[in-house]
């Protein structure tokens, strides 16, 4: 992705959840390309070594466990010099994976949740900035995946929360993919239904890992210093057709 600084100050911290593919990795990518020290964090190594080769610091870590997310962000904290004024809220479990409902929702929201107050208990710097991977679903359309609607929109819940109350200390959006060319959608523009999905996107396509990491970005950097608290779809106008 061809990523202009947006404003960004040079060697500013950021962490990235979910790194090791598709958009966390396209993120963390960007993130480096702008100048800032990336932390990509993901729940297992393959897919970071490729990361840590390119200078990026890497942690192993699952985010929905507490000790697990203290561990690595005090390596973090460590490795980068101080506590890191971004964070991305990226990683969590594919709507195509059968979990509990609760679980799923332990999982999803509680990791987003844990995550955030860990960073804010460990003290940002001045103009600190958060981001979550929402979706559409949940927030503009339904799914067949209870656990998956109801997580998505309840960390868009909690962004229009932070944003209300806690906006002497972070800035905290969310963007919605819509249908995304990564692993966990392998062969799915091929098949019959996606097809029939794409035929009815205006773009006719899937979107890219890059095409989601871009908006992210923005959201974090001073360029969108006024923007706080929004969801924005980024699904070639999908929902718009529904």
């Amino acid at each position: 992705m061809d990523t202009l600084t947006l404003g960004f100050t040079p060697g500013d911290g950021i962490v990235v959840t979910g790194a090791g593919s598709g958009i966390g990795r396209a993120v963390a990518l960007g993130a480096h390309a702008a100048g800032l020290q990336v932390s990509a964090w993901d729940l297992r190594p393959d897919g970071l070594d490729e990361l840590a080769g390119q200078g990026l610091h890497t942690a192993v870590c699952d985010v929905a466990d507490a000790d697990a997310r203290a561990e690595a962000l005090a390596a973090t904290t460590a490795a980068l010099g101080g506590v890191p004024r971004y964070l991305v809220n990226n990683a969590g479990p594919s709507s195509q994976v059968p979990l509990d409902f609760d679980e799923a929702v332990r999982i999803s929201v509680g990791s987003v949740r844990g995550l955030t107050q860990d960073w804010l208990d460990a003290g940002p710097p001045d103009g600190a900035a958060m981001v979550v991977t929402a979706s559409v679903a949940g927030n503009k359309v339904g799914t067949e995946s209870d656990w998956y609607s109801a997580s998505k929109a309840a960390v868009m819940g909690y962004v229009r929360h932070l944003a209300a109350h806690h906006a002497d200390r972070i800035r905290a959006n969310g963007i919605g993919p819509g249908m995304t060319d990564t692993p966990r959608l392998a062969g799915f523009a091929e098949s019959e239904m996606g097809h029939r999905i794409l035929a009815r996107v205006p773009l006719k396509r899937m979107g890219r890992p890059d095409e989601m990491a871009g908006p992210i970005l923005f959201l974090l950097s001073p360029l969108a210093s006024y923007v706080n608290g929004v969801f924005l779809p980024v699904d070639g106008g999908w929902t718009v057709t529904q």
